[in-house]
C-alpha cells in the first residue's frame, strides 16, 4: 500500500485520532460523550434486562408443574386497562367451593388470599419486618413448589372449623425460634394465638425478595378474622398430567364462566395465570423498554456522528499541508482515505468503549439491587462496538474522501 504498511497506517491513525482529541478537547469531549451515551443507553438497558431474564424463569416458575392460577386481575397491568379490571366482580370463596365440587378433571383445586402484616411474636421475640400473611388450605404448600421441612400440612377439618393453626416460612422461624423447635408452639398474629403445625423448606430469593417470609393460616380463619369478603381470592388448579392440562383448563374455565354468569361470546371476567404467561407478559413489558433505549441510542449516535464529521473536517483543514507532503513522497489517495477513515473509526471506538464499560456497570446495578448474578452481555458489547465502527465509517467517509482528493500542489502552497 504505497510506501507504508497497513500496520504503520493503523498506528499513525490511532495517534492522529488521539492528537485530534487533544487539539479539540471540547468538541471531541462532546462527541465522545454523545457516542458513550448512545452506546450506554442500549448496553445498560440490555444488560439490566438480560440480568433479569437470566433469573426470570426461576423467579416466575413458582407454581407446581401442570398447574395454573385463576384470579381477578392480570399479574402485570399496563396502560389504561386498570379500570376494566377494577370493575370486575371479585372471585369469592363460595365460587371456589362450587368450582371444586363441579370440576372432575383437576388433581387439586385450592384457594388462596393474603395481606401484608408486621404483627407476629413468640414470647419476647417479634418479627422485625413485614411478612406475607396468607390464607390457604391443604393444597397451598404444593402450589408454591415447596415442601414441609417439619410438622404437618393443613387437613380438611382445619379449614372447615377455622382452626387457629399456622405453617411458617423459614424467615419467620429464624426470627421467632432461634434455639427452639417451633412445632407445637403458639405464636401471636395480630393479637390471636396460633398453634404452629408445620414449617416449610427454605426456598431462597427471587428478584431480591425472600420466598420464605410468610405465614399461612386456614383461609376460613383468614376471612373470618380479616373480613376479607371485599378481597378477591385466587384459585390454584393442578391438572393430573401434562397431557390433560388443556382439557383441565378448558373444563375449569367453562365451569367458572357458568358460576360467574358470563354470557356466551363475551371474554372471561377473570385471568388464567401460568408460568409461561407470566414470562410472556414480562417479555412484552421489556420490549417497550428496549425500543425506548434504542430510540435514545439512535438519536445520540447520529448527533455524535455529526460531531465526528465536524472534527474530521477541521482536522483535514488543519493538516492540508501535511497531506500535500504525504502525497509528494508517494502516499496514494487510498492511503490518505484509509488513514482519515481509521481516525474517524478510532474516535468513535473510544466513545464506544466508554459506553460499553459504563453500560455493563450500570446495567448490573439491577443485579446488586435484586441480589441476582451479574451478567456481561458479550454479544451486545460486540454489537455496540460494531455500531460505533459503522458510525465512524458512515460519518468519516466524506472528510476522508475530501482529504484523499486534495491536490498535492495546492496543498503544499496552503498556509
Amino acid at each position: 500500500m504505497g510506501s507504508r504498511s497497513l500496520k504503520n497506517i493503523f498506528k499513525e491513525s490511532f495517534w492522529m485520532a488521539i492528537d485530534a482529541i487533544k487539539k479539540n478537547k471540547l468538541r471531541s469531549g462532546l462527541t465522545l460523550l454523545g457516542i458513550s451515551i448512545g452506546v450506554f443507553s442500549v448496553i445498560g438497558v440490555m444488560t439490566a434486562i438480560r440480568t433479569l431474564e437470566s433469573s426470570v424463569e426461576s423467579g416466575l416458575n413458582i407454581f407446581a408443574a401442570n398447574s395454573f392460577i385463576i384470579q381477578k386481575d392480570p399479574e402485570f397491568q399496563f396502560g389504561d386497562n386498570r379500570k376494566k379490571y377494577r370493575n370486575r366482580a371479585n372471585i369469592t370463596l363460595d365460587q371456589y367451593k362450587k368450582l371444586k365440587l363441579r370440576s372432575k378433571l383437576p388433581l387439586l383445586v385450592s384457594p388462596a388470599t393474603g395481606k401484608g402484616s408486621r404483627n407476629a411474636s413468640y414470647k419476647t421475640n417479634k418479627v422485625k419486618q413485614g411478612f406475607q400473611l396468607a390464607g390457604g388450605d391443604e393444597g397451598t404448600i404444593r402450589f408454591y413448589n415447596t415442601f414441609l421441612a417439619d410438622g404437618r400440612n393443613f387437613v380438611a377439618d382445619d379449614i372447615h372449623y377455622s382452626k387457629n393453626i399456622c405453617i411458617l416460612g423459614m424467615d419467620i422461624v429464624d426470627q421467632l425460634f432461634l434455639f427452639e423447635d417451633p412445632i407445637g408452639k403458639k405464636i401471636k398474629i395480630d393479637g390471636l394465638d396460633y398453634l404452629v403445625v408445620g414449617i416449610t423448606e427454605r426456598q431462597g430469593e427471587a428478584f431480591g425478595e425472600s420466598k420464605d417470609n410468610f405465614i399461612v393460616i386456614p383461609i376460613s380463619k383468614f376471612i373470618e378474622k380479616y373480613s376479607e369478603k371485599r378481597r378477591s381470592i385466587r384459585i390454584h388448579v393442578e391438572a393430573p398430567s401434562e397431557k390433560l392440562y388443556d382439557k383441565t383448563r378448558d373444563e375449569v374455565v367453562g365451569i367458572l364462566r357458568s358460576i360467574r354468569k358470563v354470557d356466551p361470546g363475551k371474554e372471561n371476567d377473570f385471568e388464567i395465570i401460568t408460568n409461561s404467561a407470566m414470562i410472556d407478559q414480562f417479555s412484552g413489558f421489556t420490549k417497550g423498554i428496549k425500543l425506548f433505549a434504542l430510540s435514545v441510542s439512535i438519536i445520540a449516535l447520529v448527533v455524535a456522528g455529526i460531531g465526528i464529521m465536524n472534527i474530521m473536517l477541521v482536522s483535514v483543514t488543519e493538516r492540508i499541508k501535511e497531506i500535500g507532503i504525504c502525497k509528494a513522497i508517494g502516499a496514494t489517495k487510498k492511503d490518505i482515505l484509509i488513514q482519515f477513515l481509521l481516525e474517524a473509526i478510532f474516535l468513535s471506538q473510544f466513545g464506544g468503549v466508554l459506553g460499553v464499560f459504563f453500560g455493563i456497570l450500570g446495567g448490573n446495578v439491577v443485579a446488586i439491587i435484586f441480589k441476582i448474578p451479574a451478567v456481561i452481555p458479550i454479544d451486545w458489547a460486540f454489537i455496540g462496538m460494531g455500531v460505533c465502527s459503522m458510525i465512524g465509517i458512515g460519518f468519516g467517509i466524506y472528510p476522508a474522501w475530501r482529504a484523499a482528493n486534495l491536490d498535492p500542489i495546492e496543498s503544499l502552497r496552503f498556509e
